[in-house]
């Protein structure tokens, strides 16, 4: 289940990636503008946000990778640590939003999905 835990947490850690590509560099291109529907007027004004919002997302990422490659290379404790507190975060933000905007609902469970199956089978991988 661990296994199957850390394949999940590379897609979570894949689609935030994806997330920092988009909000951090390449903030005006039409994938950009399509997930997000921030209104030209209005994008100017968020892009010094987006970035930084992206780069938070980038970080989670990161953590979770690492992660993955330190339980690879025999610390589990540390490895699967690092993957749960990437995967984590990245669950705990989706569900910030959700219950802050509930409008944005379905972007809540865009990126919430992955971690919240990383995070259920890496504890029940590590309790079993």
């Amino acid at each position: 289940m661990i296994i199957a835990g850390l394949i999940v947490t590379a897609l979570a850690a894949a689609l935030h990636v994806y997330i920092f590509w988009m909000e951090s560099l390449s903030w005006d291109g039409p994938q950009a503008r399509k997930t997000f529907g921030v209104p030209d007027s209005e994008r100017e004004a968020t892009r010094a946000f987006a970035f930084n919002q992206g780069f938070y997302n980038l970080f989670l990422a990161i953590a979770a990778i690492l992660g993955i490659i330190v339980t690879a290379a025999g610390a589990p404790a540390v490895g699967l640590t690092l993957a749960l507190t990437g995967t984590g975060s990245m669950l705990a933000a989706a569900l910030v939003l959700l219950l802050s905007s509930p409008d944005k609902r379905r972007a809540a469970v865009s990126q919430g999905t992955l971690p919240l199956l990383a995070v259920v089978a890496l504890v029940i991988g590590i309790l079993v």
